[in-house]
């Protein structure tokens, strides 16, 4: 215990009682006398009378500015110090005067040499990690681990840590992260703690996180307020949530977004949704919801605005719209207008953006005008395919389209095919969307040759085409298809002597096409089917003979079952058939063949069907075709096993008999354009003069 001495001056000890002979040095407490000192005299360092002389008078005007201080003379500049050293005392050493060298200047930090010393040379070497497992608990119960553990930042950091501080920060961060986790959900309730155990023995660092998610709130009460709408209550509707449903952040969001694109789609393009308000019971877990939202004027369809650089006119834009002026705004439609000029290939960029006006329609409604910004992208492009197949052979394909060369929409293309078995080249003019949605007209001129096993044929035709097909960015359910060609072919069976389907034809064709496409994809589908028929009834004549008249017709069924998001079951059938007249008076080019890549695998290019004594093929007049397909798919890679059968007949009925098969394997490499195929077969049962492996490499599945 401290203790305080009295404050003020304290006594002087007294001085010892002067003494004499024996015991002199010991003095009774009788003898000692205290004497007080006297206290010291102070003299002040300058009498009053001399401080008030030195103060300066004072006046009476007290606002008057003071006198200027008298001038003070500068300091004199100190004598310089002799560099003599001062004498020493007696018996010290004498002190060393200082070198000159301390008043140069110092030397740049680029003079020094940077390297650690020998025995430092460690300390660059990377600090030991601490090792840690994070444990969790509360969340597994309520679904949340798989989501937490793919966030959190214990789990991100693999069990390594340079210090405890790190792991207690990460163990805080995640803490927070669950939580957030937990009222996302409707657990408004939850608590944590957060626990970190160090390592003791093989056990290394432990981080527990512990979660009590308690009740999960729903929803109570759910309002929307704000004027109505025509029909009433479609925010509502659109709204979709309903009472006793768990409060959950995700749904909530959802909900107000369908909000948000469903009013649009009935007529309420300026519809805003104002901010929620959620008003939580702790004692019934119940929250209790509200939303305003201003639906904003009912609207119609008004004019078209062009803005940007334009690629087509407004009059061309209101073509590709499925709307008119007039009709009840909906924002479906909005949507595949801009679709529709995405899918012209022409544009580098499209917006399309509701414009209100002051004008009202007989029905009170606002007009509402669309601003279709353009950004015109190259009209220019060079595609090129190549592919292989035994029996074809290799087979390059090349083309030049400018898109845009005759507006709108009015593309030149010049196209050419350099391969082992056929060469060909040909212009053509297509005009898209011709005067109506989706509707193409194509003329061109193409001149081929041909030398395949079953004939050689140098061809000259002349084309028209009318159309609506679908491509890899707009595919239809329902295409459509005709035309005419006009064909002059000179063909020869290739043996000697040539037989009487040799010589010139001319031939006028009218082909029909109708296909229905329910599949997910035009490259690469893997759920759904397709129907295709095409009948081209064609008249031919040649140089040194009669008219004859027949008709072709071919009929395509394939379909899509998709077993597991990885594996695919495809399937296909073909039926073809010429009737009208016989086989012999038909040019040996547009009889029926079939073994190929797109045919069936495992025989070579138009390797099947009846044979002549040469055993070269001859072709048919029917033809029959199937399929069956497993595709695989691993990321951007898959592997596809198959079998195919068919044959061809000279009748015009075909036939089940003499059916022969392949079998194979293939890979695929999927990439943003489509996969690429290859695809090794063998025959069943193979007979003289069939291959024995076939090779077929192109773009796109087989079927």
């Amino acid at each position: 215990m401290a203790f305080a001495a009295p404050a003020g001056p304290q006594p002087a000890s007294p001085p010892p009682a002067a003494s004499s002979g024996a015991g002199a040095d010991r003095a009774s407490p009788a003898d000692s006398v205290s004497v007080a000192a006297e206290p010291p005299v102070i003299s002040p360092v300058i009498s009053d009378a001399d401080f008030e002389a030195a103060l300066p008078p004072v006046g009476d005007d007290l606002d008057a500015p003071l006198a200027p201080l008298p001038a003070t003379p500068a300091p004199s500049a100190p004598a310089p110090v002799a560099s003599v050293p001062a004498p020493s005392p007696a018996g010290a050493e004498p002190v060393p005067s200082l070198p000159p060298e301390l008043g140069d200047p110092l030397p740049p930090l680029g003079s020094f040499a940077l390297d650690p010393p020998a025995g430092l040379a460690d300390a660059t070497a990377p600090a030991e990690t601490l090792r840690y497992r994070l444990e969790v608990e509360g969340l597994n119960a309520v679904g949340l681990e798989r989501r937490f553990r793919s966030l959190s930042a214990l789990d991100r950091g693999d069990g390594d840590a340079a210090n405890g501080a790190v792991v207690l920060a990460r163990a805080r961060e995640d803490e927070q992260l669950a939580l957030s986790l937990l009222r996302a959900e409707g657990y408004y309730d939850a608590t944590a703690s957060v626990a970190i155990e160090p390592p003791a023995g093989d056990r290394p660092l432990v981080a527990r996180l512990r979660f009590v998610a308690g009740g999960r709130y729903r929803l109570g009460r759910i309002s929307v307020t704000g004027p109505d709408t025509d029909p009433p209550g479609l925010a509502r509707a659109a709204l979709g949530l309903k009472g006793g449903e768990p409060l959950v952040a995700a749904a909530i969001e959802a909900a107000e977004a369908n909000v948000s694109v469903r009013l649009p789609e009935r007529g309420y393009p300026f519809a805003t949704l104002g901010a929620r308000d959620v008003l939580l019971d702790p004692e019934t877990r119940l929250g209790d919801y509200t939303l305003p939202v201003d639906p904003g004027p009912l609207g119609a369809f008004g004019s078209i605005l062009t803005s940007g650089r334009p690629v087509f006119d407004a009059a061309h834009v209101a073509v590709l719209a499925r709307f008119r002026s007039g009709d009840r705004y909906d924002g479906r439609k909005v949507d595949d207008l801009r679709d529709a000029m995405i899918a012209t290939g022409l544009m580098s960029g499209v917006a399309v953006t509701p414009v209100a006006t002051e004008r009202r329609d007989a029905e009170g409604r606002m007009i509402v005008d669309l601003n279709v910004t353009q950004q015109a992208g190259p009209p220019r492009t060079i595609a090129a395919q190549g592919g292989y197949q035994t029996g074809q052979g290799l087979t390059l394909r090349g083309s030049w389209t400018h898109r845009n060369l005759f507006p709108p929409e009015g593309a030149l293309i010049v196209q050419g095919v350099i391969g082992t078995r056929e060469q060909s080249a040909g212009v053509s003019f297509r005009r898209a969307n011709a005067g109506r949605r989706d509707r193409t007209v194509e003329l061109g001129l193409r001149g081929a040759r041909q030398r395949y096993e079953a004939y050689d044929a140098l061809t000259a035709s002349l084309s028209a085409r009318i159309s609506r097909e679908s491509t890899p960015l707009w595919q239809k359910i329902w295409t459509w298809a005709y035309g005419f060609e006009l064909l002059a072919s000179d063909e020869d069976r290739r043996i000697e002597p040539r037989d009487d389907s040799a010589g010139t034809y001319f031939i006028v064709a009218l082909p029909t096409q109708l296909g229905y496409d329910r599949s997910n994809s035009l490259l690469d589908p893997t759920r759904g089917f397709r129907v295709t028929g095409r009948l081209t009834p064609e008249l031919s004549q040649r140089v040194s003979g009669d008219f004859d008249r027949y008709a072709r017709g071919i009929v395509d069924v394939s379909g899509y079952y998709p077993v597991r998001d990885d594996l695919v079951i495809a399937a296909r059938a073909r039926f073809g058939t010429i009737v009208g007249a016989p086989r012999d008076r038909i040019a040996p080019s547009r009889r029926l063949y079939a073994g190929g890549g797109g045919s069936v695998r495992g025989f070579g290019f138009q390797e099947l069907g009846p044979r002549d004594a040469d055993n070269a093929p001859i072709g048919g007049r029917s033809v029959v075709e199937a399929a069956v397909e497993a595709r695989y798919r691993f990321g951007d890679y898959g592997i596809a096993a198959f079998v195919d059968a068919g044959q061809v007949y000279r009748s015009s009925l075909p036939g089940l008999s003499d059916i022969r098969a392949g079998v194979g394997i293939g890979g695929r490499l999927y990439t943003n354009f489509g996969p690429i195929r290859v695809d090794v077969a063998t025959p069943l049962a193979r007979r003289p003069g069939e291959s024995r492996i076939t090779l077929f490499i192109s773009i796109g599945q087989a079927f």
